[in-house]
């Protein structure tokens, strides 16, 4: 009798992870009771950065978009978080997923506009794209041209309401992202994303459809940077353009993805806890900080081209947050 064929789609080391997971998200949820302010405000910096590399590494590492232009997006996010709580009257609070549904909106036209670019030219065009929208908001008076503008509808609510809920929106939008991440790549639409990735010829032959699958994985990015605009500038109380839409957003969410391992879910969030670690250890060193940032990627892209956890996945065989399925004989 043949044996029968099993189908795994986790692994022992996911399911510890899994657990893993659960306990530090708990504990996370408690901090606003006993952490100090400025702890809280860390965590919301380091909630943005992770899920902005997971958008980055959905659009490059899987669906093959290397843009250079995401922050287009955050600083949409951002001011469409300030338009809506300070000229609407909504709730800031509310505002911020709203936020990231004006970026998926404004993601739907520009789209229409990179697609016809491939390779460099697409990525050169999202930067283009990115510097428009900040003319654009440095021209609009009403949210304060090219000096910016406060949030002035955050101070109705008191300082220690304002950083907790912050806090664990913060919190929700980093194991969003993961999850949201996870749970598309498991899917059908995450097999046509991989096939994509490995051959569009070949995706395009068994009857992927490659136009309409990298349009949905634009638009979920540009949705995810807009959350994150509107999170970061709900923290910091002010947004301008230049703090909006700077390429250093994309710059930084690029370092963490190569670094940590650009096409796995692992990756950004080993690249981002390394960027925190750089970056609160070298702070007071100046720009020798971004030489040290400089010199850790090139070390790192020419020791391990796949990045530090595309290496450990590849020696060891470990996959926390495994998408791919595994046949194995049950010779029952």
């Amino acid at each position: 009798m043949a044996d029968a064929v099993v189908v795994h789609r986790a692994t022992r080391a996911s399911r510890i992870a899994g657990v893993v997971a659960v306990v530090v998200v708990l504990v996370l949820a408690s901090f606003p009771a006993w952490a100090d302010p400025s702890t809280l405000r860390l965590f919301v910096e380091f909630a943005c950065l992770l899920a902005l590399a997971q958008m980055w590494n959905l659009l490059a590492g899987y669906g093959g978009l290397v843009s250079v232009g995401q922050q287009g997006y955050l600083g949409v996010g951002g001011y469409a978080l300030v338009a809506a709580a300070d000229l609407g009257g909504l709730n800031p609070f509310v505002c911020v997923p709203l936020a990231g549904a004006v970026a998926a909106l404004v993601a739907v036209p520009t789209s229409k506009v990179v697609f016809r670019l491939q390779g460099g030219y697409f990525a050169i065009g999202t930067w283009v794209v990115a510097e428009s929208l900040r003319l654009v908001a440095s021209n609009t008076a009403a949210v304060g041209g090219g000096t910016g503008t406060s949030l002035i509808s955050i101070r109705e609510f008191p300082k220690a309401m304002r950083e907790s809920v912050t806090f664990w929106i913060a919190l929700a939008v980093a194991v969003g992202a993961v999850a949201a991440l996870y749970w598309l790549l498991r899917s059908r639409h995450g097999l046509a994303l991989t096939a994509i990735r490995d051959s569009e010829r070949a995706a395009a032959s068994q009857g992927v459809d490659i136009a309409a699958t990298k349009f949905w994985v634009y638009v979920i990015a540009a949705f995810g940077c807009g959350v994150v605009g509107a999170l970061y500038f709900l923290v910091n109380l002010r947004i301008s353009p230049d703090a909006a839409f700077g390429v250093s957003w994309t710059a930084f969410v690029i370092f963490i993805v190569v670094i940590g391992g650009i096409g796995t879910i692992e990756g950004p969030i080993v690249g981002t806890l390394l960027f925190f670690v750089l970056r609160e250890t070298l702070a007071d060193f100046g720009t020798w900080y971004l030489i040290v940032l400089g010199l850790v990627a090139v070390v790192v892209m020419v020791r391990f081209p796949r990045g530090l956890w595309g290496y450990v996945a590849e020696r060891f065989d470990l996959h926390l947050f495994p998408v791919r399925r595994r046949l194995t004989a049950d010779g029952g």
